[in-house]
């Protein structure tokens, strides 16, 4: 029996819907043949995935399943998802993952076992419009800062627009998906010349090119397949904002789960800066009269009011900060009120079309800046590199929305290879909006039921790696890297003969390792992040293992170097939020004033996310060795070293330096 608003359902219209399937083989048996086809080799872990996985979607039951590195978690959802009844979506956080499920895992698995009776074999991705070339705004020009539509762009990016236009159009006449992970290399402000947001589409039944229209392509597709593939943020915009962007749907399986609540506050976080003002009020100043100059006026008042507040969270808001918002928004929405119905300017007016909708974005993000809702935490940033400060709003929290929104309306299985944390599943279930106590509960009203399942991994950490606590190191500083710490790294480097993966709190730390580690061992390659694009210093890295390579939050999660090439990992500090890290330290002073502990519910619980996940770049296959070496003495000695420990995997623990460097030796030695 199905739980009271997670049963089966089809939408009318639908190309895509239920049907009696014709009689099914079992999970493991499905999945048997697909690995056997694969080339692969099943894993008990994996099967007793597949498994689960296939009774949380028949009983409507949220599943949490850590599933270890090499586990082959892909293969276990993936299976059960396309013999269940009804349509199924797979979230992903990255575009790798997401690349890899649609270029290589689906393609691969649904040629495997296609023939099985009942198997429905139709999948199709889904992305946020902007990651979709514009058909309407190649053909009919962008608009400049005045709402004119441009045809050809000016200056340095020209070529490279008219190179992307070109690609785009090759792609409609081929029936291509005009996505931008298959267009020439190009930067994000040569994209925007070509894409468009939601706010500026004209819609489909408005656009001359409405029926060529990639999104709508996609979205067709979508609606008739059984598996679609998406990612967290467009997921979090249908299910939790309530736009609907997806087709409906039975059960969601979330992949990298760990990332859910960060790239769930990321789709619900707005910005506004006074310079985005400016630009909608010149936009509209060919649409609009008087009132696009007050929201111009408005703008230069926000910008003053900026100029004297201070950057960081604000528990309370300046008076001039709270007027000028007040201002913003009345002015946007009189200039709203001011544009033209589409009956007295005409239809399709594209430039019309995105100068309204960059006004009713300021209006929307004013407006809610200007709320003050307790809900919410406002804060401004400094800028830099030519960007002017921004305000930003984020949810407090957004454990609330997810489980009224989501939990309570789909069966949601969460997979990653980092849930537990502390040794257990409820410091992340909890961020998810699911309660520890209700682990294992009775459905009843109010209660969402889940389990949490651990299938563990195929490596034996205990041999094949090491965790080096360095205890007899200072703690670590504000002034970054001291002599110790500096003195460690090179002889740690130097007895693995390279083959190292730094992984550091800031780029100030990675910088002064990488130029240490040069200046004393010459005869290594170390590079650093920023001294060229991240694929590049990773292919550099994998074809000499006598190489380091040092960075920042960028390396510590999806770098996947198996093999002699990465033998050691170093971590020079617990990756504790920055204590002036405006949503991090909201959320833990609103977890102490409701009597919970702020520090462990907030920055603990961060800090063994990424510990786990940069501990996790070491072991990659059944034949790789090595140390993860955390020169942070606190690992060791802070009460607090227990649960972070707990969620790193059960790797063979050791204080004493020379062993250290004597297995790395050892490895190096061949």
């Amino acid at each position: 029996m199905l739980p009271p608003g997670r049963g089966r359902r089809t939408v009318g219209g639908d190309a895509y819907s239920s049907r009696v399937p014709d009689p099914q083989p079992s999970v493991p048996e499905v999945l048997a043949r697909a690995v056997g086809a694969l080339g692969g080799q099943q894993r008990d872990g994996q099967v007793a995935m597949a498994e689960a996985v296939a009774g949380a979607m028949g009983n409507g039951e949220h599943l949490l399943v850590q599933a270890g590195t090499g586990t082959g978690k892909s293969l276990a959802y993936l299976v059960p998802s396309l013999l269940h009844g009804d349509r199924v979506v797979v979230a992903t956080a990255t575009l790798a993952l997401q690349h890899q499920l649609v270029e290589r895992d689906i393609p691969r698995l649904m040629e495997a076992v296609g023939e099985e009776p009942g198997v429905d074999t139709s999948f199709a991705v889904l992305k946020g419009r902007s990651n979709y070339a514009c058909l309407h705004r190649i053909r009919e020009g962008v608009p400049d800062d005045q709402g004119t539509l441009v045809d050809v762009p000016q200056g340095s990016m020209a070529s490279k627009v008219l190179e992307l236009r070109s690609w785009a159009e090759q792609e409609a006449e081929s029936g291509g998906s005009g996505e931008r992970d298959g267009a020439p290399r190009h930067t994000d402000r040569e994209w925007r010349q070509v894409s468009v947001g939601h706010r500026d589409c004209l819609g489909a039944s408005k656009c001359p090119f409405g029926q060529e229209c990639f999104v709508e392509v996609a979205r067709e597709q979508a609606h008739r397949s059984h598996l679609v593939v998406t990612n967290h943020s467009l997921l979090a915009i249908d299910a939790i904002e309530g736009v609907p962007m997806i087709p409906d749907y039975d059960v969601v399986v979330i992949d990298e789960a760990h990332e859910l609540t960060s790239r769930v506050t990321q789709a619900a976080t707005d910005e506004l800066a006074a310079s985005d003002v400016d630009r909608a009020a010149r936009r509209s100043q060919r649409h609009v009269d008087s009132e696009a100059d007050d929201l111009a006026d408005a703008g230069d008042a926000l910008a003053a009011a900026i100029a004297e507040a201070t950057p960081g969270r604000f528990d309370s808001v300046p008076d001039q900060l709270s007027d000028a918002l007040v201002l913003v928004r009345d002015a946007a929405r009189a200039c709203l009120s001011a544009y033209p119905r589409e009956s007295e300017a005409g239809e399709g007016d594209a430039g019309r079309q995105q100068a309204r909708g960059t006004v009713q974005e300021i209006f929307t993000t004013a407006e809610r800046m200007a709320a003050r809702n307790a809900a919410d935490v406002l804060w401004l940033s400094e800028g830099g590199d030519r960007m002017p400060p921004r305000l930003h709003v984020a949810p407090l929290q957004v454990w609330g929305q997810m489980r009224d929104k989501l939990l309570a309306d789909k069966t949601v299985v969460f997979t990653s290879a980092t849930l537990r944390l502390g040794g257990d599943f409820g410091a992340v279930a909890t961020s998810l909006g699911l309660k520890p106590s209700e682990e294992s509960a009775e459905e009843s009203d109010g209660v969402v039921p889940w389990r949490g399942l651990d299938v563990g991994s195929p490596f034996d950490y205990g041999t094949q790696s090491i965790l080096y606590l360095a205890r007899h190191l200072p703690p670590p500083g504000r002034d970054g890297l001291g002599p110790a710490q500096l003195d460690e790294i090179a002889e740690l480097v130097d007895a693995a003969d390279g083959r190292t993966l730094g992984l550091f709190s800031s780029r100030r730390a990675a910088e002064t390792a990488a130029e240490a580690v040069r200046q004393r061992l010459p005869h290594l390659t170390t590079l650093a992040q920023g001294d060229a694009q991240l694929p590049e210093l990773a292919k550099q890295f994998v074809g000499d293992p006598h190489t380091c390579l040092f960075g920042t939050l960028s390396l510590w999660q999806g770098l996947d170097v198996p093999g002699d090439t990465c033998q050691l990992v170093l971590i020079d500090r617990i990756p504790f939020p920055r204590p002036d890290d405006p949503l991090m330290s909201a959320r833990a002073k609103a977890a102490d004033r409701e009597g919970r502990n702020g520090f462990m519910e907030v920055s603990a619980t961060h800090a063994a996310l990424l510990l786990a996940q940069g501990a996790g770049r070491l072991i990659r296959t059944t034949t790789d060795r090595g140390v993860v070496a955390v020169l942070d003495p606190r690992l060791a000695t802070a009460r607090y070293a227990g649960f972070l420990r707990a969620s790193l995997p059960p790797m063979w623990t050791t204080s004493d330096p020379a062993v250290v460097r004597q297995a790395l030796k050892r490895l190096a030695a061949g």
